[in-house]
């Protein structure tokens, strides 16, 4: 239970920017079993998102709100896995070997790929949660974030981390997460679907699945495996894709 709980901690620690003392966490060494926390992570982020949107819309309209609750979930992430995203596009979109698009993803500096992506990821946010009816947008914002979180959990399980040498941040929970681990995450995952009281939901399912796959299967074929990057993409594009469901569905 001990180590459960300093792995959870570690979580919050690693995957936001709410601090948390050492003893909480145990310690670097709780880090590779943080993945399956993800999603859990994902409800508190989602919750601050939906916190945020119903205060804020007493006072602002919807689009305002919106931007509002957007802001409030990166700054808890301090954009963690908008960052991933952003490299991932400079990456794939200007390099055309293995060896080139890894040392690309590697670079720090944002560029034209990683800016276009980021303008046109967080503009589809907006303009999805700002389509849905007002009372569906705070459950919208926690599933999605929780469902999304499943993804990088599950291309941990699936896949290899492709970088020779674990000296990125995302190394140090790379670790082939375990099967265990991986039905805790979806646990914590698709519990958040009895947010909506509606079998309809279930609908967003498959093209989160559709969208999981394609890009697993793209990460595979460039560069052999995955990397801290790809976690990030992989839960960005896993959250717009619900939106986009949950437009279809309700908007």
């Amino acid at each position: 239970m001990k180590k459960t709980t300093e792995s959870f901690f570690s979580a919050i620690l690693f995957f936001t920017r709410i601090p948390c003392p050492e003893k909480w966490t145990g310690g670097a060494g709780n880090l590779d079993r943080t993945i399956r926390f993800l999603p859990l992570i994902g409800w508190i982020v989602g919750g601050l998102g939906a916190l945020v949107f119903t205060l804020s819309h007493f006072l602002f309209p919807i689009p305002v709100s919106v931007v509002l609750s957007m802001t409030a979930t990166i700054l808890l992430t301090g954009g963690f896995h908008e960052d991933g995203f952003s490299d991932v596009c400079d990456a794939f979109g200007g390099g055309w070997k293995r060896e080139q698009i890894l040392r690309i993803m590697k670079d720090s500096r944002i560029g034209a790929y990683g800016v276009l992506g980021l303008i046109l990821i967080l503009g589809t946010k907006f303009l999805a949660l700002a389509s849905l009816p007002v009372p569906m947008i705070p459950a919208a914002l926690v599933a999605a974030h929780a469902l999304s979180r499943f993804s990088p959990a599950l291309l941990t399980f699936t896949h290899e981390y492709t970088r020779e040498t674990p000296d990125s941040k995302a190394g140090s929970v790379a670790k082939k997460t375990s099967l265990s681990d991986l039905l805790l995450s979806a646990l914590f995952a698709f519990v958040s679907l009895l947010l909506f009281m509606n079998w309809k939901i279930l609908l967003v399912l498959p093209p989160m699945v559709l969208a999981h796959l394609w890009l697993t299967r793209y990460f595979k074929k460039w560069i052999g495996g995955y990397t801290g990057d790809c976690l990030g993409t992989c839960q960005q594009v896993g959250e717009i894709v619900c939106y986009l469901g949950l437009v279809a569905l309700w908007g």
